[in-house]
């Protein structure tokens, strides 16, 4: 717990009795591997804080191929964002990519919050932010990095991350196959 109080603290101080209304519309759950969170087309109500273990979030093309938008990992959100706020089905599925603790948030309950509660409105608007910020740097590095670029600064934020996911899901996060992963790998050692 004592983690997540940091996590949440370093994104502005929130007073313990904030921390308490979170915790009151929030379930600690431990969720098996592959397991789907936010399913496509379903309207979701939840949103996750990763403890521990890896997601991803993807979307699946006309042919079936799967493409991966996105990973998280301890200490950050995961959830449809868009599906969530416009209250629509999901467009991306968000699945687990090992077991993982994670906290389940209502996000409407979260969002009554926020209407009565400043810390926890100064705390979504400052979440908000950092999507909108991951979400920006994602799309510069796809129009302006090549592969080779994209995989070392995917290894510079998480430099474990080899050993976490599987050599597909990062080629697909990379927008290139799997063997071209593995010649980048050659290539970099």
């Amino acid at each position: 717990m004592q983690k997540v109080i940091e996590f949440l603290s370093s994104h502005g101080e929130i007073p313990f009795s904030t921390l308490l209304k979170l915790q009151d519309i929030s379930e600690l759950k431990t969720v098996e591997a592959n397991v789907q969170l936010d399913k496509l087309g379903k309207i979701p109500s939840k949103l996750y804080l990763v403890i521990s273990g890896a997601i991803r979030c993807y979307i699946t093309s006309e042919s079936g191929k799967e493409h991966n938008k996105n990973f998280f990992f301890p200490f950050s959100f995961a959830g449809s964002l868009t599906a969530l706020i416009n209250k629509e089905p999901a467009k991306i599925v968000y699945e687990t990519l090992s077991e993982c603790k994670l906290y389940e948030i209502d996000f409407y309950e979260f969002m009554k919050l926020a209407k009565t509660d400043n810390n926890i409105s100064n705390l979504y608007a400052r979440l908000l932010e950092q999507v909108f910020i991951k979400n920006e740097k994602r799309q510069l590095e796809l129009i302006s990095m090549d592969a080779s670029e994209r995989y070392q600064r995917l290894k510079e934020d998480m430099p474990n991350i080899d050993k976490l996911i599987p050599q597909y899901h990062i080629a697909s996060y990379l927008s290139i196959t799997p063997v071209q992963l593995s010649r980048i790998r050659k290539k970099l050692k």
